[in-house]
């Protein structure tokens, strides 16, 4: 009872700093990354279709984003499907190609960026707290119902505690990191 609630605890603070790392890919940080378009859906054959399924994605260079369709009739829904996401990025499409230039980002949009992905880890943060949380009311239910004595619901809970300290600062050494990446020029 006790190693399954740590567990199942620490599986759910570890699910939230993976969220977290993948929410943070799909900032837009002024550097070309594929990752920018896992979000894009592509009309193809009369279904939205993942753009990676039907095309492949290169980096020829830090600022530029090449997208060859493997169908060439398939090009202008992949540059509508861009237009309409929230990239805010213009394609340019010369029948083999869609390429994406990556503007260099204003320092006012670098502040507004780093503004809202600190907002991202402080609610991850109150997640892993909710998790700290539940975690220790479960361990003081399994001592009321004796199925683990005082000593263990102590020791349980000194546990959670540092398995909540451990996973926040994995979240905070994500935001640094993060940071850094957007403030770069």
């Amino acid at each position: 009872m006790y190693d399954e609630i740590l567990f199942d605890a620490e599986d759910r603070m570890n699910k939230s700093v993976e969220t977290f790392s993948k929410e943070l890919v799909k900032i837009r940080t002024g550097r070309a990354t594929p990752s920018l378009l896992d979000g894009i859906k592509v009309e193809y054959y009369g279904s939205e279709t993942p753009l990676k399924q039907v095309a492949s994605i290169s980096i020829p260079d830090p600022r530029t984003i090449a997208i060859q369709p493997w169908e060439k009739g398939i090009s202008g829904a992949i540059e509508k499907a861009i237009l309409k996401s929230p990239l805010g990025i213009t394609p340019n499409n010369d029948g083999h190609f869609v390429r994406l230039n990556i503007p260099e980002l204003t320092e006012e949009r670098r502040r507004d960026l780093v503004k809202m992905v600190r907002k991202m880890a402080e609610e991850h943060r109150v997640a892993i707290r909710n998790v700290r949380r539940d975690a220790n009311e479960h361990l003081k239910k399994a001592e009321k119902s004796s199925d683990i004595t005082e000593d263990e619901l102590k020791k349980g809970q000194d546990e959670v505690q540092k398995l909540t300290d451990d996973y926040v600062n994995k979240i905070d050494k994500v935001l640094a990191d993060k940071e850094a990446e957007i403030l770069e020029k």
